[in-house]
C-alpha cells in the first residue's frame, strides 16, 4: 500500500476483524476509522471464535494509542501517519444517496465522502466486502481491498521445476546430486525433473537440499505406506515430505480427487504406528459445511462432529483397507486406531491455548481459514511435532477468505525459503475419472 504521495485509508470493519494488526501497515498515510466501526467491533467482542478474540486484540490496540493523544484529533503512528477516529456527523449525506442511513455500511460511505470533501490527499476506503466497494464505486470513491496479506494464486509457488539438461546430468543426479546453476535459484525442499533434451522421455527426479546445496535423489520407499502407492510425479513428491521427519511443515494444495488428504494421512499412519516417531496423528479440519447449514445437530459432542469430519473417517477405511489387502492381514479400524490412542479427529475449534508435542497433526481443508488463524495452528506444535495443511484454493467456504488470501496460501507463499517447510502444488486428479472431469470442466 505504499504509494508516491500521501494517502487518507478509511478502514471498514471487516478489515479489523480480518487482522486487528492492519492499523500498523500503513505507514506514512492517514488511517480514519468511522465511530460506527467501533460499535460494530464493541458487537463481536464476546464471541469465542477467531472473530471475537481478533475484536478483542484491535480494541486493546486501540486503546493503548490513546497514551499518545486524543484519538478524536488523530494520533501519530510509527510510520508517520495518523490514526484517527471519525465522530462527525454525516448522516444527511447517507441520505442524499437514497441509502438507508442505519446501516453501517452506508455511514462507512458517507464518512469517506466528507472526507473527500474536506481532505486534499487522495481518499480510499479499504474493505473486504465486494458490495460495499461496488457501492463505493457508484458514488464516486476510490475502494481497494486490503492485500497486505494477499498472495497472488497464479504466481503461488508451487515447490517444483523443470529443467532441460544434458543427458550425463541425469546420470550425476544418483552420483553424487547435482548443483544447481547460478541462473537457477531454487528453494530448500523444491522439486526438479530433469529431463533429457535430446530425449523428452528420458527424465530424472530429486529435491533440492538446501543445506548441502544439492538436488539429491528422492528416497526410495521400502513398501508404500499403509498400501498408498503414489500414482504420479507430484504425489511422490508429497510422499518424499509427508515421510522426511526434517520437515516439519508440509503444505499440499490441489483440486479435488488429487490425494492430498489420503497421503497425508496414509504417511501419518505409517510414522505414528509403524515407525513409532510420533506419539498420536491428529487430524482435524475447520467445521465448515457446504452449501445451506442444516443447523443444530441432535446428540453429544462427537455425533454433532460426525458428519463435519466424515470425509476424514472415508479416507481412513479406504486407507486401511488398502493395508489389509497390501498386507495380506489383519488391520485396525479407525475405531480401534482411535481406541489404542493412535489416532484422533477433532475439530479446530479448541486448539487455541494448546500445546502439542511429539505429534502428526493434519489439519485439512486449510484453505478456509486466515493467515491468522493458520499462525495460532502453528504455534500450538510442541517439540518434536509436525504439521501437514491440505486445501484446494477453489473450492473455499469461508466468506471471508478467498483463493489468494486464505491462510494456506499464505503459508506455502512465506515459509517457501525455510529448511523446515517443504510445499507442493497437485495438479492431476486420481479419484476418479468423473471427478478428474468433474474438476476440470465445471
Amino acid at each position: 500500500m505504499v504509494a508516491s504521495s500521501k494517502k487518507v485509508f478509511v478502514l471498514d470493519t471487516n478489515v479489523l476483524l480480518h487482522d486487528p494488526q492492519a492499523i500498523f501497515h500503513f505507514q506514512e498515510h492517514d488511517i480514519v476509522i468511522p465511530i460506527v466501526v467501533i460499535e460494530e467491533i464493541d458487537n463481536f467482542k464476546k464471541d469465542q471464535t477467531e472473530v471475537g478474540r481478533n475484536a478483542r486484540s484491535c480494541s486493546r490496540q486501540m486503546d493503548k494509542l490513546r497514551a499518545r493523544g486524543s484519538l478524536s484529533q488523530g494520533v501519530v503512528m510509527d510510520g508517520g501517519g495518523t490514526l484517527k477516529v471519525d465522530v462527525a456527523s454525516y448522516q444527511n449525506d447517507v441520505g442524499f444517496f437514497a441509502l438507508d442511513k442505519h446501516k453501517a455500511d452506508n455511514q462507512i460511505l458517507a464518512c469517506a465522502r466528507e472526507l473527500l470533501k474536506t481532505r486534499k490527499e487522495k481518499v480510499v476506503l479499504v474493505t473486504k466486502d465486494t458490495n460495499l466497494r461496488i457501492k463505493a464505486d457508484a458514488i464516486g470513491l476510490l475502494a481497494e481491498d486490503y492485500t497486505t496479506d494477499k498472495v497472488e494464486l497464479e504466481e503461488l509457488y508451487t515447490g517444483t521445476a523443470q529443467w532441460e539438461v544434458d543427458p550425463e546430468m541425469l546420470d550425476l543426479l544418483y552420483d553424487g546430486g547435482v548443483v544447481p546453476p547460478e541462473d537457477r535459484n531454487l528453494y530448500p525442499n523444491q522439486f526438479v525433473t530433469l529431463i533429457d533434451r535430446s530425449n523428452d522421455s528420458h527424465t530424472a527426479i530429486g529435491r533440492f537440499h538446501g543445506k548441502e546445496g544439492k538436488v539429491l535423489p528422492l528416497r526410495r520407499m521400502e513398501a508404500p505406506p499403509w498400501g498408498v502407492k503414489p500414482r504420479n510425479r507430484e504425489q511422490q513428491f508429497a510422499l518424499d515430505l509427508l515421510l522426511d521427519d526434517s520437515v516439519m511443515v508440509v503444505t499440499l494444495l490441489g483440486k479435488a480427487g488429487t490425494g492430498k488428504t489420503l497421503l497425508a494421512i496414509a504417511a501419518g499412519l505409517q510414522q505414528v504406528v509403524d515407525d513409532e516417531r510420533y506419539n498420536k496423528l491428529l487430524v482435524s479440519r475447520p467445521v465448515m459445511p457446504m452449501g445451506r447449514d442444516l443447523g443444530f445437530l441432535p446428540g453429544d459432542v462427537e455425533e454433532k462432529l460426525r458428519p463435519y469430519m466424515q470425509p476424514i473417517y472415508d479416507n481412513l477405511d479406504f486407507i486401511v483397507s488398502a493395508n489389509m489387502e497390501m498386507r495380506r492381514r489383519s488391520s485396525m479400524t479407525p475405531a480401534q486406531l482411535e481406541e489404542g490412542g493412535y489416532l484422533s479427529v477433532e475439530p479446530l475449534t479448541y486448539i487455541r491455548g494448546r500445546s502439542i508435542p511429539n505429534q502428526y497433526i493434519i489439519v485439512d481443508e486449510a484453505q478456509n481459514l486466515t493467515p491468522h488463524e493458520v499462525k495460532t495452528i502453528l504455534t500450538r506444535a510442541g517439540d518434536g511435532t509436525k504439521i501437514v495443511l491440505t486445501g484446494d484454493a477453489y473450492q473455499i467456504d469461508n466468506p471471508y477468505v478467498d483463493a489468494s488470501t486464505n491462510g494456506l496460501s499464505y503459508l506455502a507463499e512465506h515459509f517457501k525459503h525455510l529448511d523446515i517447510s517443504g510445499h507442493v502444488t497437485l495438479a492431476k486428479g486420481e479419484r476418479s475419472t468423473m471427478a478428474e472431469l468433474a474438476s476440470n470442466l465445471l
